[in-house]
């Protein structure tokens, strides 16, 4: 058996054209190869595993070639470029600055500028992860960087350039990497296994590119790993096992649940990916994506966003025809909320199932009714205005005639001189033609008479603490400060609380419509009034000493003290 080399090595690119994704990068380096403009310094930029250190090494082989190919590619022929695939090359150094950032290592780097090439036209310095440097090996740097000898090229690479001192960055001539995409990196693991002979589907090198995040260094090391787990064959199945990620299939199953409102469904789906291990963040997390990845779907503007294999696309595509548009950003915005408020619950699956019961009833509550009107969200907030508020029925329809009306009797005798209060009653009349629904609204409602009942303080502190419990829980801090005041009843139907400051005051006037929402039904008085009022404040009186007491006397009375200098009267 042969010495196993993994692919990130064994696949690295040797010339410009197999550098993958940065096509107009390297077409500037071969024209400038090409052309003789040769700058002394460069800088590549980028995130990690986008070929930077890789270009630098191309180039360095290239200009250094002695029968450059038409376009600048290097030969791989010459002594240069064979010394320099073999990694003797006195010609190239590299330099990690990593674990070579002190001022002594720059300094020995700038003895080796002034060494001459012994064969070829170029000495090429390339040092890696620049932004390690110290400042103070940065300026011990600069003056070599600017005005190095007219043989010796240098080439920085990092992937944090706002790190690099920006007397660094006008010295250099800059090229900033690109991420790789997802369809770059699937071809070139594609490439690499029809090499190795690993049968691959695309949905699994699909989801290898995903995980690898725009770094081809970071796919390659995932394949290889996966190609050891599923020996020799990657199927979706196979690589979302390895790398512990949810099937993609559940998230379809779950949008299916959501749009037949099976609420049961979901809740059970949710629990069994809580048994299979993973965490109910990822999982809200995914279902967002899913469902971003949804909306890009609907249009075919935006489908080029959607970056997967074709298999998956047209999956996405048949799922989203079947989705509503409403449905799509009423889900976006739940799995949101739901992943705001996930890090912060205390019950965290209870917010993930919350989340996913409003979901299943999204396409039900939002689709339009035969009158064309939405009906309201079977679960949503309770809100404390339309809770206090007192049913109120309609009067039924009488048809006119005489009514025979008696006094309740649980009613007081009224007085002799007082006239007898009679009921009213409503008549309704229609045309016609009307039916008795098409009556104004006006004579369809008639408000019952409030009751008014006095209130005494154990009603009344009872009311309040009913109030404070009804607070959101951002409102903490609020209950806490009511809590510490206490309304005093001032008659049957007035109740007077005082506060310390006009803060709190103007605080409490501004939710009186809410508190009296809430406080009147408790008390079953709907005339009840809640007066604020601002705490006296009393003017504290000093204790005086004796030297002091006779100090104040002499400053409000000059004869006192001129009895006490006189005299020298004291306080006994």
């Amino acid at each position: 058996m042969g010495e196993y080399i993994v692919s990130a090595l064994k696949y690295r690119p040797l010339n410009f054209d197999s550098v993958v994704g940065q096509r107009s990068l390297t077409t500037t380096l071969k024209n400038s190869i090409s052309s003789g403009k040769l700058a002394h310094a460069y800088l590549f930029c980028g995130p990690r595993g986008v070929g930077k250190t890789t270009c630098a090494r191309i180039f360095a082989k290239a200009i250094n070639c002695f029968n450059p190919q038409e376009g600048g590619e290097p030969c791989g022929k010459c002594e240069s470029c064979q010394a320099f695939d073999q990694q003797r090359s006195m010609n190239i150094h590299e330099l990690d600055a990593a674990s070579n950032n002190s001022v002594e290592d720059i300094r020995e780097l700038c003895k080796q500028v002034l060494i001459p090439p012994q064969t070829g036209r170029y000495k090429v310095f390339i040092i890696d992860e620049v932004h390690m440097l110290s400042s103070s090996a940065f300026n011990a740097f600069l003056k070599t960087l600017e005005e190095p000898p007219s043989y010796v090229i240098f080439i920085l690479c990092t992937t944090e350039k706002h790190k690099i001192l920006p007397t660094i960055l006008s010295r250099c001539q800059v090229y900033d990497f690109q991420r790789m995409t997802s369809k770059n990196t699937i071809d070139h693991l594609m490439y690499v296994a029809e090499k190795e002979g690993i049968e691959t589907e695309p949905e699994a090198l699909a989801l290898i590119a995903e995980k690898a995040d725009g770094g081809m260094r970071d796919a390659l090391s995932i394949f290889d790993q996966m190609v050891s787990f599923s020996g020799g064959k990657l199927t979706y199945e196979s690589v979302c096992q390895n790398l512990n990620v949810l099937n993609q299939e559940y998230y379809f199953q779950l949008v299916d649940h959501f749009l037949a409102g099976r609420v049961s469904d979901c809740l059970l789906l949710f629990n069994e990916v809580l048994q299979k291990g993973f965490d109910g963040g990822n999982f809200i997390t995914g279902l967002a994506t899913h469902m971003r990845n949804l909306l890009v779907s609907r249009d075919a503007v935006t489908l080029p966003l959607l970056e997967m294999s074709d298999k998956m696309r047209a999956r996405y595509q048949e799922q989203a025809q079947r989705c509503p548009v409403h449905f799509v950003y009423k889900v976006l915005k739940l799995t949101n909320d739901c992943d705001q408020a996930y890090r912060t619950s205390r019950n965290k699956r209870l917010q993930v199932e919350i989340c996913l019961i409003l979901c299943a009833q999204t396409v039900e509550n939002e689709s339009p009714d035969a009158s064309g009107q939405s009906p309201k969200e079977t679960i949503k907030p309770i809100k404390k205005e339309e809770q206090a508020k007192p049913v109120v029925q309609p009067q039924p329809t009488i048809v006119p005639k005489p009514v025979a009306v008696t006094e309740s009797t649980s009613q007081p005798a009224p007085d002799a001189s007082s006239p007898k209060k009679l009921p009213k009653v409503t008549f309704k009349h229609f045309g016609a033609g009307q039916k008795e629904d098409d009556a104004p609204h006006e004579q369809a409602e008639e408000p019952k008479e409030q009751p008014t009942e006095p209130i005494n303080e154990d009603i009344l502190t009872a009311a309040w603490y009913t109030f404070i419990t009804s607070l959101p829980p951002e409102n903490v801090a609020l209950a806490r400060r009511l809590k510490g005041l206490q309304p005093k009843v001032k008659d049957n139907n007035t109740a007077s609380i005082t506060v310390s400051n006009q803060q709190i005051q103007q605080t409490i006037e501004s939710m009186m419509p809410q508190m009296l929402a809430i406080i009147r039904p408790e008390l079953r008085n709907f005339n009840f009034r809640l007066e604020t009022q601002l705490e006296e404040i009393q003017e504290v009186v000093k204790s005086y000493n004796a030297p002091e007491m006779l100090k104040l006397m002499q400053e409000q009375n000059a004869d006192i003290g001129e009895l006490v200098n006189k005299f020298q009267l004291t306080f006994a």
